[in-house]
């Protein structure tokens, strides 16, 4: 299947994780005010009453010493975690920057210190609510766009393939990096509903395939990238519903992650889909809504939609049989279009995100994907 497809084996290099494994070691022997800090693997709701007990000069504190753990902790408040997440880039930044300039290395390292210390110190911007960042291998982030404490709704880019740090925004083919998408999709979100408190995060918090090799081609990666989402759905503050818009790759994640997500995740939107390893949508064990969407031009309908030994992602999730909700992805323009503002794929995000449910546009022309949806609420039972 691989040769036919056209898919071919792509080697990703070894994590450097030295960073990181420092920074848990420090966290494993610290305290503040007496007391132990919680394990890094704790359960969310310890890691949140222990950060609900302290006040905030001692949250600042915490974040600012140990910065590479407490950045990416869910559990942690969300502004303790921007705090720490910017100490996090200085201290990354200054790094390359000294690789940048060590004339020991090759100049194709050095180029590659200097893409990242750009990278770093566009994400390092005071403005920004930076989520997550670890700097370990290829690099994971997530940035919040909008007040997540206060939202009503909070909507989750899920990404596919090639994301990583230095992907993670791009200024040529701005929506179809993280960044992009989720700033498309939060101004749409403001533009369709503009009384509702929403939030949009760009997610790239697990590790992606690179490129259309075997772990494209199999649910490793997604299998690990759901243990993270569904923590980050999980920790996310107050008790705002939550849509998560999952394109290529990415909907294989969602789709294995999907039985256990939380009870507030509402909505779960496919765009691009290789499958979501499952048959059908009943078989992916979740209350929330499934909707699907693919452009008419989109590649990935190509792939074959099957699983075998392990390979392939099951069913096509646009097919009649799949039982998703689908919607009109209009305008797209292949595989990576679906959040390029004015398109009619976006209009779907948008109102999906913020509730208006009955002004979604079927991909068949009538009211088929709307039906046994009520108000703005999910009609558990449709």
């Amino acid at each position: 299947m691989l040769a036919t497809t056209g898919w071919t084996a792509v080697h990703r290099p070894e994590e450097n994780v030295s960073a990181r494994r420092t920074a848990l070691a420090a966290w494993a022997g610290a305290r503040t005010g007496g007391r132990p800090v919680p394990a890094a693997d704790a359960p969310i709701r310890t890691v949140a009453r222990f950060f609900a007990d302290l006040d905030g000069s001692e949250r600042d504190r915490l974040a600012d010493s140990y910065p590479l753990v407490v950045g990416n902790l869910d559990g942690v408040p969300a502004q303790t975690r921007y705090r720490a997440n910017r100490r996090a880039l200085d201290q990354a930044g200054r790094t390359e920057r000294a690789r940048a300039q060590d004339v020991a290395l090759t100049p194709a390292d050095r180029d590659e210190a200097n893409r990242r210390l750009h990278r770093l110190e566009s994400l390092a911007d005071p403005a920004r609510q930076i989520l997550v960042f670890d700097p370990s291998g290829d690099g994971l982030a997530a940035e919040v766009f909008g007040d997540l404490d206060r939202a009503q709704r909070v909507s989750v880019i899920v990404p596919g393939v090639d994301t990583d740090l230095l992907t993670f925004e791009r200024s040529q083919r701005r929506y179809s990096a993280p960044v992009g998408m989720a700033e498309s999709l939060y101004e749409a979100e403001r533009a369709a509903a503009p009384d509702s408190r929403t939030a949009v995060i760009a997610w790239a918090g697990y590790v992606t395939p690179t490129g259309l090799g075997v772990d494209a081609a199999t649910g490793r990666l997604a299998a690990q990238g759901a243990v993270r989402l569904e923590s980050l759905a999980a920790a996310l503050p107050g008790d705002a519903s939550v849509a998560l818009f999952c394109h290529s790759y990415g909907s294989v994640v969602c789709g294995v992650a999907a039985h256990g997500l939380p009870r507030r995740v509402t909505d779960v939107v496919v765009s691009g889909s290789p499958g979501m390893r499952v048959q059908n949508a009943a078989a992916l064990g979740t209350s929330a809504r499934v909707w699907a969407m693919r452009d008419e031009g989109d590649w990935i309908a190509d792939v074959p939609h099957l699983e075998l030994g392990g390979v392939g992602h099951g069913a096509d999730p646009v097919s009649p049989g799949f039982g998703a909700r689908r919607l009109s992805a209009a305008g797209a323009k292949s595989h990576t279009g679906y959040f390029e503002p004015g398109t009619g794929s976006l209009a779907n995000f948008a109102r999906i995100g913020t509730g208006s449910y009955a002004s979604a546009v079927c991909a068949s022309g009538d009211d088929s994907c709307r039906r046994g949806i009520y108000g703005t609420e999910v009609d558990r039972r449709a």
